[in-house]
């Protein structure tokens, strides 16, 4: 059963007459057209993955534009990004729950295309939506699902025993699910998708919608299911603070990776820090900031205050406010920050996370828009703050 690609929102163009649709659809074996083999040695390693659906004109709907992944086996791997990235349909083509329209994947040495089954054996899966019995307990959750994975009734029994123990769920085994807090069913069903001993564990949006105490919990018990078993840990969030506990992650944004790291490498690769100005006139101290700030720095102009980057942006603070009130202007906050995943996610698609994109338009309607409502900007005007920052 194909999981739901969650909100995953796809962006449609024109389909080329050469593109394999359909589930169907035959993927290029020729490796002139597949492009290079994925990487060996990794638990996950994908080279140009694509996944598109027919959409209506002759358009196709591209969830998943020509992604290159490696995943290490034994680590945490963070997939980033706003809901409408990918990131779902990404887990359905890495689980053999979806045929990719191009490309190559590899999971647990297995080919997705060549040998699902065999990539199905050797992964678990946390949906992204509940998939629970709220009528049935804990226990019988657990054994149904082990029995569908072949386990005999002794095994399944075994199994479910030592699940529930390791995610701290044994006193509860014979609740019915209904009964059970949100915390303690999400943990339920990381107890379901371990049932298997997986040796990659795709977890999708593990704590949406957990309170904090709860989220807590559940990435506990993923250290210490990495730290005991040494499971490759290959989760999909939009939560900045869970990404910084991964060891490495990428960011997908509209299907496409656009960076891939350490969370620290990553955000010193960004390097300046953040300096936001509130003032009494946060427009005209735009301008003063733009003139003494060094140059060539991206400054904007937000419901925040006046924001730019600057190396050793607590240095910069005096000198600004010093220019700030000999031009009358008050200076009513100053705080410098260093960069965040947010402000990584920023600089390469220029916008924050949480920032809903807009909703995208065939490619000949986006043309005749831009087209009839083209107009030169009035001098002076200040450029919208996510393209000040985002072309730097």
């Amino acid at each position: 059963m194909q999981p739901s690609a969650g909100d995953d929102a796809l962006t449609q163009t024109p389909l080329p007459a050469t593109v394999p649709t359909g589930p169907d659809a035959a993927v290029p074996t020729d490796p002139d057209t597949a492009g290079p083999a994925p990487g060996k040695g990794y638990a996950i390693s994908t080279r140009g993955l694509v996944k598109s659906y027919p959409g209506p004109d002759g358009t196709a709907t591209h969830a998943v534009r020509g992604l290159d992944l490696d995943v290490r086996s034994g680590e945490t791997f963070a997939f980033l990004g706003p809901n409408g990235a990918g990131k779902s349909t990404t887990i359905a083509l890495l689980c053999a729950l979806a045929r990719p329209t191009a490309g190559r994947a590899t999971v647990a040495g297995a080919d997705v295309v060549s040998q699902p089954a065999r990539v199905r054996r050797q992964v678990g899966m946390l949906f992204q939506h509940s998939a629970l019995d709220m009528d049935l307990t804990a226990e019988q959750n657990l054994r149904i699902h082990a029995r569908l994975y072949g386990m005999s009734r002794r095994h399944s029994r075994r199994r479910t025993h030592e699940t529930l123990e390791a995610v701290g769920l044994t006193d509860r085994r014979r609740s019915p699910v209904r009964t059970l807090s949100g915390g303690m069913r999400r943990r339920l069903e990381l107890a379901r998708g371990l049932l298997h001993a997986p040796r990659i564990l795709f977890l999708d949006e593990p704590t949406t919608g957990l309170d904090p105490h709860a989220r807590a919990q559940v990435w506990e018990h993923l250290r210490d299911l990495r730290d005991r078993h040494g499971t490759t840990l290959f989760i999909t969030t939009h939560y900045l603070e869970e990404a910084e506990n991964c060891d490495r992650l990428a960011i997908i944004d509209r299907g496409r990776l656009v960076a891939q790291g350490t969370p620290a490498a990553l955000k010193d690769a960004i390097g300046d820090d953040r300096v936001v100005l509130r003032t009494g006139d946060d427009r005209a101290a735009c301008h003063v900031v733009r003139r003494t700030a060094p140059p060539g720095t991206g400054t904007a102009l937000d419901a925040e205050g006046v924001r730019l980057r600057v190396p050793d942006g607590s240095s910069w603070i005096p000198r600004l406010c010093a220019a700030l009130q000999a031009h009358g202007i008050p200076v009513r906050a100053a705080s410098a920050t260093p960069p965040t995943l947010d402000d990584v996610f920023f600089h390469h698609t220029g916008r924050s996370i949480h920032t809903p994109r807009p909703p995208a338009q065939p490619a000949a309607t986006r043309s005749a828009d831009a087209t009839a409502t083209r107009k030169p900007a009035p001098a002076g005007q200040d450029r919208p703050a996510a393209k000040a920052e985002g072309r730097r």
